[in-house]
């Protein structure tokens, strides 16, 4: 059990049996992650005095052990949990009920006669064929622990746009010809912050709720989308605009990458210009006489023999040059109990080993290999010693880790003192 989780969770023998106890309630872990997971976590905390000290924080660190089955270490179980099952050699329903004196079921209290010792009720045949091997605890540990760090995903949680009208480049759609992929392409735009959708003549007509559908929360982006006509209509008020194509035109006008597009329409943005994106039909993208109409063409790099992209796949690999170029986004999520993150090794509530940390273990571990004679022949200790140090030091060990790297240590020397002492 790590170092932090001693204060939470203690092992004590409960009816018989080596059970994992929370230290600040004195309830089962069992009884702890049962309660979580029936009811919000904040509701929960409620039930408890405040003298219990209960906070998120203590949950998580209780709902780790669960999660990580740190129990198996500590060679406990909890009742109810179908470890304890396993432990006990219940592989069949008919093991369970010999190991059994009775087991009553139901209401009217219906018996069914064991040869072991015990009692055990469920509510109904159904119950007890579900439950006689017992709960997978662990896996609603993991369940409550991702509501606890990352908030509950709703369905009805909708997005808003995350900049001003005009300040972002509008995405116009030419003629589109599936309401789903309309949807699937607000998505994309939420996802990459672009919020100004236009519609181009969709063959399915406007509104269309299966969009809706499709945009899985990115309502807003189809709630504040336009319908036009007519290109000429859509792109109106525009000041520069650039057509996405998979094909090659014979057409006397800029070809830019993505990279390059986002590049000259953040600059034309940022002087008071409006930009916009053309995307073209599912089935044949933008006619020449259509891309004419734009001052650049986009095109990407890509399998020269296959170089069609899915509607909205095209509109994903734009927002995410926008977003890019923008330097506006966040590596992933970021809910009520998340922090935003920056690229390279995340720690979380760890910390980097100080030297002292990691020279205390290395020198324990030098000190037992010495006693195992390890180091042979001596005269190359030194340098098998050294390289036992760079391969430690090159780990980048958290503190967390170095205590468990040292326990293992220990545990091993443990062990090797009583089986030479046994023999």
């Amino acid at each position: 059990m790590i170092d932090d989780q001693q204060m939470l969770i203690q092992t004590k023998v409960v009816d018989g049996q080596r059970t994992p106890v929370v230290s600040c309630t004195g309830e089962t872990l069992a009884e702890l992650v049962h309660s979580a997971h029936e009811v919000p976590i904040d509701d929960m905390l409620a039930r408890y005095p405040t003298q219990a000290n209960l906070d998120r924080d203590a949950v998580d660190g209780i709902l780790v052990y669960c999660a990580e089955r740190q129990c198996i270490e500590d060679q406990a179980t909890c009742p109810g949990c179908r470890r304890r099952s396993q432990v006990e050699g219940f592989t069949t329903i008919e093991d369970f009920i010999v190991a059994h004196d009775t087991i009553s079921i139901g209401k009217h209290d219906l018996q069914i006669p064991g040869k072991g010792e015990g009692h055990a009720g469920f509510k109904s045949f159904e119950d007890f064929y579900r439950r006689w091997s017992g709960e997978e605890y662990w896996f609603w540990a993991r369940r409550v622990l991702r509501k606890l760090r990352h908030g509950i995903r709703r369905a009805h949680v909708q997005g808003e746009p995350v900049a001003a009208e005009g300040e972002t480049p509008s995405v116009i759609l030419v003629e589109p010809q599936l309401a789903d992929n309309i949807g699937m392409v607000a998505r994309a735009m939420a996802n990459f912050g672009l919020d100004n959708l236009r519609l181009v003549a969709p063959r399915d007509g406007w509104p269309n709720e299966r969009a809706r559908i499709a945009a899985s929360g990115a309502n807003y982006v189809i709630d504040e989308s336009q319908c036009f006509p007519s290109l000429a209509e859509a792109m109106g008020d525009l000041h520069w605009m650039c057509a996405t194509t998979a094909r090659q035109r014979d057409l006397r006008k800029p070809v830019l990458t993505p990279e390059q597009a986002v590049q000259e329409m953040a600059r034309r943005i940022g002087e008071g210009q409006r930009c916009g994106v053309l995307f073209g039909r599912e089935a044949s993208g933008l006619t020449t006489p259509e891309v004419a109409e734009a001052d650049a063409l986009v095109m990407i790099p890509v399998n020269s023999k296959f170089a069609s992209l899915n509607l909205a796949q095209s509109v994903l690999i734009l927002g995410y040059a926008w977003i890019l170029g923008r330097n506006s986004g966040s590596l992933g999520r970021v809910t009520t109990y998340e922090r935003p993150i920056q690229p390279g090794f995340q720690y979380g509530k760890d910390t980097p080993a100080k030297k002292a940390e990691l020279e205390g273990f290395l020198e324990q571990l030098e000190a037992d290999l010495d006693a195992a004679n390890f180091f042979r022949p001596q005269e190359r200790r030194a340098i098998t010693a050294m390289a036992i140090r760079t391969m430690f030091q090159r780990m980048n060990a958290t503190a967390h880790e170095v205590r468990t790297l040292r326990g293992v240590v220990s545990s091993l020397a443990k062990y090797r003192k009583r089986r030479d002492s046994d023999i």
